[in-house]
């Protein structure tokens, strides 16, 4: 199973991790983990085209940490739509992806 942690502080989200695997299907046809991917990666690679100091992220087989370390309202607006993706994702895997 996938977990998302969400840590806020302020009500605003500073750290995110994502680990473990779906286990959905065989390695390579593995729809839920491409999409957890998909929608982590992008997030990341959109926060860094819009300020390569707002976030600090590290990456391993399946691990992904994100700290948040500026915010204003385009960040937290792509955060918080990470966050809804994947929280939307999860409703129809719950087997295999849970948000926290």
């Amino acid at each position: 199973m996938i977990t998302v942690n969400v840590k806020k502080k302020d009500d605003v989200v500073n750290y995110i991790k994502i680990s473990g695997h779906a286990e959905y299907a065989e390695e390579g046809f593995d729809i839920v983990c491409a999409s957890v991917s998909s929608i982590a990666i992008t997030t990341v690679n959109a926060l860094i085209s819009i300020n390569e100091d707002c976030l600090v992220y590290s990456e391993k087989d399946g691990l992904l940490e994100i700290g948040i370390m500026l915010h204003d309202e385009v960040i937290d607006k792509l955060i918080d739509n990470m966050i809804t993706l994947l929280t939307n994702l999860s409703l129809d895997y719950k087997e295999y992806l849970k948000v926290n």
